[in-house]
This record gives C-alpha cells, structure tokens and sequence, in this order.
C-alpha cells in the first residue's frame, strides 16, 4: 500500500524538484550584476599638426594636418608642385613636425625673380619740406607682359602665364583682387604682390 503512496507521488516530487531547478537558474541569469557600471571615457583629442608650407607650391600658407601626416599631404594642401619645383629634393615620404616651416625648393634658375626697384617721387609742401613720397609706377596686370610679371615676388613662369591665360580667356581684371581667381594665386601670394599692381582701362 505504502508502495503505491510512493509511486503515485513520484512524478509529482520529480516535477517539482525540476522546477525549482530551473527557476534558481533563470533567478541566476536575469538577477542584476554587483558592482557598478563601467562607464568608458572618450579619448583625448590629439592636437593637430601646425606646418608653414612655402616655395614651390600655388598656395603657400599654414596649413594643420592629423598626426603621422607626412610631406605629401602638405604638398597636396598647397595645390602640389609648380613646373619649376626641384622634385628631386623633395622625401614627401617624410613625416610633418609641428610648427615646421616646409620650404620646397625652386629648380636652380627659376627661382622667382625680386621685384624691380619702383621709383619714387617726392611732393614738396609749402615750406619746402619734402613729406610726401609715392610710387610712381606699378604692373599693369592687364596689359602687363609675362616678364613684368614674373618680376612680383612669388610669380615664377607658370604662374605669369596663367595670369595671362586668364586674361585672354575672361577679359580683363576689373581689380587687383581679381587675381584670386587666377588658379595657384592664393591670399599670401597676393598681400605680398597687392601693393606693387594695379588695373586700368
């Protein structure tokens, strides 16, 4: 009789005893993690390369790169290489330091040419002082020959033909600072020439 309890109650206490089982292992997975939450912190932001880019290039200025930039990167900021850079002498494989001044050297005889001594003259005032004192002569930069421009600092050969390429193509330059259209004429390149032209018609 006692046999029969027992058989009869067995899948039941089997039943039961597998529940509980798995309910202390789904207590197991779904209860909250101890300790606190790892919160991750957002990397340091590396300062940028600062490099002077001069020479040879369209447009020399200062121009910022990321870290591990090399000579060829600042090369393509600056518009590549004139027609009379010295390419040989260039490692543009090289890596870029801050505050580098990266000078890419002309071809030995097509350096720029100086610009050419203006001449002065002189107003006399009144009590015969002499006080004022203008240039009496700048480049015409519409009707200026491709010598005369090559005599601005900074305008070697190729850039004095493509101001002349873009006068024949557009007509003439109805100010100095049209010059910034002219393809490698960059902001630098026309402070240093923008006292010394002039337009007229």
């Amino acid at each position: 009789m006692k046999q029969d309890i027992l058989r009869a109650f067995y899948p039941t206490f089997i039943g039961v005893l597998i529940g509980l089982v798995l309910g202390g292992l789904l207590w197991i997975v779904v209860r909250s993690p101890d300790g606190n939450a790892v919160t991750l912190q957002p990397p340091p932001t590396v300062a940028p390369l600062v490099v002077d880019v001069a020479g040879a290039v369209p447009r020399p200025g200062v121009y910022e790169f990321p870290t591990g930039a090399r000579v060829k990167d600042a090369v393509q900021a600056a518009g590549g290489l004139l027609a009379e850079a010295n390419k040989s002498s260039i490692n543009l494989a090289a890596p870029l330091e801050d505050g580098q001044r990266l000078e890419i050297p002309y071809l030995a005889g097509l350096e720029p040419t100086p610009p050419a001594a203006l001449a002065f003259s002189s107003s006399t005032n009144s009590d015969g002082s002499r006080s004022v004192i203008v240039p009496s002569e700048l480049i015409d930069i519409n009707i200026a020959t491709l010598q005369e421009l090559e005599t601005l600092p900074g305008i070697g050969p190729s850039l004095a033909q493509a101001i002349i390429d873009y006068r024949d193509e557009f007509g003439p330059f109805f100010a100095i600072e049209d010059l910034l259209f002219v393809n490698g004429i960059g902001p630098e390149t026309f402070e240093a020439i923008k006292d010394l032209i002039m337009v007229e018609f």
